[in-house]
């Protein structure tokens, strides 16, 4: 099976796996290694990063252990974010919790990763979350300045909304290629808010960040009994687990909505890979989307 998948915007795999809670795993840089490597032969080849993750500590470890096995590097397509001023012991000239999308910030940021992560390049560089105090030209100054010395190969955005996502793209030569927000069955805001009718129409990769809820999908019994009936209905038919037909209900989307991972457990990310083999019919589908609204569609 091709796991790469590049429909609209990005090329990268299907599913990708992210990195924010590596830092709680209690890997050592060995097994980091391994693990990167299990995810690669399960064609999970995207990575997700962000410069705060871990309290600022996530890219250094996964940089420790890319630099034990360097030819792990050219397999991978590296994503991380920048914007989000977080104060931290690991950075004590930040006073305050506010967003930064100021050029030589966003400059700073990636340079920080660069040396984190210890790579010469990142595939994709997405700002963290908008700020009321956006400024596009400065933004659009920093990503010019880093796709020219050839630091960051493409750019997108998280958690933007359609109108901040334009706002940005107006200004900029290249195109935003990735828009990361959150999507489950669970959290369906975005499939109503115009968010993935947008990144249809200007071939944009939505990625779903928390696509098990932050974990509320397995307490569905005591959450939503009315999703946790009607999704179980479909994991049976499918001989599936419950994870597993969540990713495929976000996969059956025709935006071509890639599920960041979050587990630290191969075998979490190897089950998970499975639901590139499940196809759910539309009755199925709706039933999901039915159970998770609490009423049927108009």
């Amino acid at each position: 099976m091709n796991h790469q998948y590049h429909p609209l915007g990005f090329t990268g795999s299907r599913l990708a796996q992210g990195y924010w809670r590596l830092a709680e795993w209690g890997m050592s840089d060995q097994e980091l290694v391994r693990f990167i490597e299990q995810g690669i032969e399960a064609g999970i080849t995207t990575v997700d990063h962000a410069d705060i993750y871990g309290d600022y500590l996530c890219e250094t470890l996964f940089g420790k252990a890319l630099a034990l096995k360097p030819s792990l590097r050219d397999k991978l397509q590296v994503i991380t974010k920048c914007g989000i001023m977080l104060p931290s012991k690991q950075r004590p000239e930040i006073t305050s919790h506010r967003y930064d999308q100021s050029t030589g910030h966003i400059i700073q940021s990636v340079d920080h990763s660069l040396s984190n992560l210890q790579v010469e390049s990142i595939e994709m560089l997405l700002l963290h979350r908008p700020s009321p105090l956006m400024d596009p030209d400065h933004i659009a100054e920093a990503f010019e300045h880093l796709y020219t010395v050839g630091k960051v190969k493409h750019f997108g955005v998280s958690n933007f909304s359609a109108q901040q996502f334009d706002l940005l793209q107006s200004r900029l030569d290249m195109p935003l290629l990735v828009n990361q927000v959150e999507l489950s069955p669970l959290e369906l805001k975005h499939f109503k808010d115009g968010t993935l009718e947008h990144a249809q129409q200007h071939a944009v990769t939505p990625m779903a960040w928390s696509p098990f809820a932050g974990g509320d999908l397995f307490k569905l019994e005591g959450i939503n009994p009315t999703l946790h009936q009607a999704m179980s209905v479909v994991a049976e038919a499918h001989q599936a687990s419950l994870d597993q037909i969540a990713l495929a209900w976000l996969l059956r989307h025709p935006s071509g909505i890639v599920p960041v991972l979050g587990s630290g457990q191969i075998e979490r990310v190897q089950s998970a890979q499975k639901a590139l083999s499940i196809t759910l019919t539309d009755d199925e589908w709706f039933a999901i989307w039915v159970a998770s609204q609490g009423h049927p569609v108009p």
